[in-house]
């Protein structure tokens, strides 16, 4: 084995206890390695029996942490931080090999990471200060402040295993809350990097939790009614799960952050060697598997045809190989397990099926290592077609569909055909027509001249329709994990007496 699962964290330690399932079957997940098959990362034991004493965990540390002035928790945030700057690469390397995505992509997924506390303590932080309103009414102040809600639950995804785990766990703990993270079965050494830096900066006993395993541990932990916080990040099929297992336990708040059939709207005017470059980090960046990736593109007739071209010429030349042992550098990793290829490889034949132009063909390739790699795909369509399940469905592969349109009001209007709301991007040197797309396009994060994958930490960051439930992460994350307490305070003490009252007969 590459790596070594020490188990899951709780009571301030790992806890390495092996016992038999719930089907009296003993549980192992092996992850082998998605660009190198050869290599099998870990092994590590489903531990159900585990799951009531990290609970239990949580709820000692909460005891603690709530009380914790806020000062000293941003101390200990900031010691979080250290620690993960001395073990930047060594993240990185975990990140690059357990979910496949290129050396320097997962570099940045912990720059993230780092800066992330920074933004947290400056940009997130202030959104939930008390307030004071003086003269509230005549002679009354009013007082609001933001409290912490109790155990958390954070399940993480397994295209940012380190980084978007993390902005909600940072969230969480500043505000005064604990912690239990679930990550993603594919990504459990990267998620215990990421433990290993919060035990390292010294955090107390309980406030940082961590269980490994598959979805009925998930499941298993909903159940608790002492968890008041639930934040994933996913699929919607999960997430509507959640939501039906928790809907009727109303001490609970849950946000979800769910996934996106993104457009981008190329129109007539826009300057088209930025949109090329944008649109090719949209439809590549992570092999498609970002909840932003850019997947259908509606694109204005007087200029389909030339920039489709270029956009296959581009498209052609992308270097598709292991993300750390390679010749050149390259662009896009493999797909992150088999099931995404097989799912992958099913759209391909399904477009083919509904009708769609094939410009190019995706498919599982062969390189040095044998892995679950695939080339990019290219379909066109000179119309909308409201029946196909190609076009509504969230792909989560390296694809571009390209649709044409004659006036701007015909690609809104497509846009909106779409169950998801995350994100849009928008090409044109026009304002007004960027106005129109920003006010009528049905999504979360509408951007001019820049594509729909990325966003800015210091924006909120979330969708509509299936795309969320209406809780933004990013700078917003940290509103979800707060209630708020409000007061009525009189300034002065000096009873009128029960005369004053009406409808009292003294």
């Amino acid at each position: 084995m590459k790596f070594e699962i020490k188990g899951n964290y709780f009571f301030g330690r790992y806890n390495t206890a092996s016992q038999k399932g719930h089907d009296g079957i003993e549980h192992f997940i092996k992850r082998e390695c998605p660009s190198d098959l050869d290599t099998i990362l870990w092994e590590m034991p489903i531990v159900y029996g585990q799951v009531d004493d990290v609970v239990e965990s949580s709820v000692e540390g909460y005891k603690f942490w709530r009380k914790l002035p806020l000062e000293e928790r941003i101390t200990f945030l900031k010691k979080f931080q250290e620690q993960v700057k001395k073990r930047k690469e060594q993240m990185a390397e975990a990140i690059s090999l357990e979910m496949g995505k290129p050396l320097w992509e997962a570099t940045g997924e912990v720059n993230s990471v780092i800066g992330k506390v920074d933004i947290t303590i400056n940009d997130s932080l202030p959104r939930v200060a008390d307030k004071s309103y003086d003269e509230i009414m005549p002679g009354v102040r009013g007082a609001l402040s933001y409290r912490s809600l109790g155990p958390c639950l954070i399940i993480g995804p397994f295209n940012f295993p380190c980084h978007l785990a993390n902005t909600q766990i940072l969230s969480a703990l500043i505000t005064g809350n604990s912690v239990i993270f679930k990550p993603s079965e594919k990504t459990a050494y990267s998620a215990q990097i990421l433990i290993d830096c919060f035990h390292e900066a010294g955090f107390p006993k309980g406030v940082i939790n961590l269980i490994q395993g598959d979805g009925e541990i998930g499941r298993r932990l909903l159940n608790f009614k002492e968890i008041k916080g639930v934040y994933f990040t996913g699929s919607k099929e999960v997430g509507l799960n959640i939501l039906k297992s928790t809907h009727s336990d109303l001490t609970k708040l849950v946000a979800l952050e769910l996934g996106g059939k993104n457009p981008g709207i190329i129109h007539k005017d826009a300057n088209k060697e930025v949109a090329l470059e944008e649109m090719i980090k949209a439809c590549y960046l992570t092999s498609g598997q970002r909840c932003t990736s850019n997947s259908i593109t509606f694109i204005h007739k007087s200029i389909a045809e030339e920039f489709i071209q270029q956009f296959h010429s581009i498209s052609k030349k992308i270097i598709i190989d292991h993300p750390m042992d390679f010749e050149k550098e390259p662009f896009m990793g493999p797909l992150v397990d088999q099931r995404a290829v097989d799912a992958y490889l099913t759209f391909m034949g399904m477009a083919k099926r509904e009708g769609f132009e094939e410009i190019m063909r995706g498919k599982q390739i062969t390189k040095k290592h044998q892995g679950y790699y695939v080339t990019p795909s290219i379909h066109f369509s000179e119309e909308w077609k409201s029946d196909s399940h190609f076009l509504s469905s969230e792909i989560f592969g390296p694809n571009c569909t390209f649709v044409t349109y004659e006036n701007i009001e015909e690609a809104i209007e497509m846009a909106n055909q779409s169950e998801y709301g995350l994100a849009a991007g928008i090409f044109t040197q026009d304002e007004t027509i960027f106005r129109k797309c920003f006010e009528d396009i049905e999504a979360g994060l509408i951007n001019w001249n820049r594509s729909t994958c990325g966003a800015s930490p210091k924006l909120p960051f979330g969708g509509l329709k299936n795309s969320g439930n209406y809780r933004p992460a990013a700078v917003a994350m940290i509103d979800s994990c707060v209630q708020q307490k409000a007061s009525l305070q009189m300034q002065e003490v000096s009873p009128s007496g029960l005369n004053s009252i009406k409808g009292i007969d003294l």
